[in-house]
């Protein structure tokens, strides 16, 4: 069982998790142990709340495919156990990102102090370089 917030939980049958060997150069163990996790949760058939599903859905995410289902890959640890809490970990983070809601943005505008400060000091430096030019005698 996943606990996603204080009343948001997700069942162990919910959460598909299955043990593939690990990319990249090995020991002597390479080809005898499965270490990684390849997590799949569906969110459609999950038993979140509707608002955490529409959510999930609109998110642009690689991890999430087309049809509405998560897929995380952990392979970082050396141990299955470690890989499959840092998959559910992910998981668990991907939800909640979700959930956040993003404050609105105002436009604003500079102020008029702010505009004739910049243009001053504009002019000053103009005038800074003029003065480096060629002196005629």
């Amino acid at each position: 069982m996943l606990e996603i917030s204080n009343n948001v939980t997700l069942a162990e049958w919910e959460i598909e998790l299955n043990a593939i060997r690990s990319q990249g150069s090995g020991g002597q163990r390479v080809n005898k142990v499965a270490t990684a996790i390849h997590l799949r949760f569906d969110i459609k058939r999950s038993s979140l709340p509707s608002v955490y599903k529409e959510r999930l859905l609109k998110v642009s995410d690689s991890r999430i495919t087309s049809d509405g289902v998560v897929i995380i890959k952990s392979q970082s640890h050396r141990t299955q156990d470690m890989n499959k809490q840092e998959a559910l970990e992910r998981l668990k983070e991907l939800i909640l990102s979700a959930m956040v809601v993003q404050k609105k943005r105002r436009p604003t505008k500079p102020t008029k102090s702010s505009q004739r400060k910049r243009m001053d000091s504009k002019t000053k430096k103009g005038a800074t370089k003029s003065l480096r030019g060629k002196v005629n005698l």
